[in-house]
Formats: structure tokens, sequence, C-alpha cells
């Protein structure tokens, strides 16, 4: 694992007990209203897997439509609080690395990520999206919601690498800094990596997030 992988597992571990305190913000709420309503429509009935579910903010309102559901996240801490989301009773949870769902033997025809493309190294962007359709059917639906730039308001970008990946540095309760990367691709760059694979794509820029979706070939 990288450094920035490990302080992001820290970051959040350590946040978990509060990390709905996003979703919270008054400025998201018309945001956060219609992915609510979005995303499970776009769901039902599908067998989902979910990539970095964190404490399953997001599962909660996906898993009760669903034919099957998968949550995923790198970090226990998070998932712990994910098991007890109410709607999620019937569905699977699972540590995994978002990198190596070769481990996952299931196929899926559809898979959601939220708030965790951001997260994704530039250079390893195509690597994590080939290993993700590697455990999709053809057909299958794909949704991503992230932040957009408004975040930068709360948290300007700290760095820039080599490689053009952008970092924060935020603070938790407990007084500690973390470093944190915090990408934020552009609608020409997600088109240009499900190029050839992919159809029904679109991209939507809300308030506060923008929502990448697409149909796998």
């Amino acid at each position: 694992m990288d450094q920035s992988a490990q302080d992001m597992q820290t970051y959040y571990s350590a946040r978990a007990s509060y990390y709905d305190a996003v979703y919270l913000k008054p400025e998201r709420q018309a945001d956060i209203q219609f992915l609510r309503a979005y995303l499970p429509a776009q769901f039902a009935g599908r067998n989902v897997l979910e990539i970095a579910c964190g404490t399953g903010y997001w599962t909660q309102h996906i898993a009760p439509v669903t034919r099957s559901m998968l949550a995923t996240d790198g970090n226990a801490d998070p998932l712990s609080f994910a098991r007890q989301r109410p709607g999620t009773a019937h569905i699977a949870f699972q540590v995994a690395d978002a990198f190596a769902l070769e481990n996952i033997s299931s196929q899926f025809d559809a898979a959601f990520a939220g708030l965790w493309f951001s997260h994704v190294l530039k250079q390893d962007q195509q690597r994590f999206l080939n290993g993700l359709h590697s455990r999709l059917q053809p057909g299958a639906r794909v949704i991503m919601i992230d932040n957009n730039a408004s975040q930068l308001l709360d948290f300007p970008i700290t760095e820039t690498d080599a490689d053009g990946n952008t970092f924060q540095h935020r603070d938790l309760r407990d007084g500690s800094v973390h470093r944190i990367l915090k990408n934020f691709p552009t609608e020409a760059e997600l088109h240009a990596l499900v190029d050839g694979c992919a159809t029904d794509i679109s991209y939507q820029n809300l308030g506060h997030f923008w929502l990448f979706s697409y149909t796998l070939k």
C-alpha cells in the first residue's frame, strides 16, 4: 500500500464515527435529496457491487431496492458502521481492496462508487476501472458520484505532485492533520477513461457533486 492510501485509511478510520456530518451541510441538501431519489431508481432489481462504501450512507438508500448487493471497503472500521444501517440486513459486506477485486468471485450487473474516485491516483484510474469492469456483466450499469470543485472552498489544494495529483490537508476533531489525495476529474477525462467500452455515458455537474454513469458493453 502506498503512503497516500495509508494516510487515507488512518484518516477515515478516525473520522468514521462522525463522517455523516458531511451530508448534513445545508448547502448540500438539494443535491443529497436528488441523489437519494435518483440512485435507488437506477439500481432497482439489480445485483450491485459497491466500492468504498465507507460508513454506508449511500448503501442504506440503495440496498432496499436491489436484488442483491455486496458493499465493500478497504477499511474495516467504517464497515462496522455500515453494517448497522437500516435496510441493509439482507446484503453482504466485505473488506476488499478496490484494486484487487479479482478476490470477489461473483459477477454483478451494476456498480456504485460514492466519493471514492477522487481518492484514486491519476495513474491508477484506468487500472481501477479495468478491475471493476472485470467483475461486471455486459450491460452492467455503473454510477460514480463525487465532490466537485465547490469543495475547494472548505479544503483548498495544498499540494500537486509531478503526475498532476492534488492533495488537501484536513483536520480531525482530535487536532491531527492529514494529507489527503483529492483529485477533481473533468467530464472529458471521465469520458476518455471509458471510451470504447461503454455506452449511454452521462455526466451531470450538480451544485456540490458530479455524477457519472454509463453502461458497460
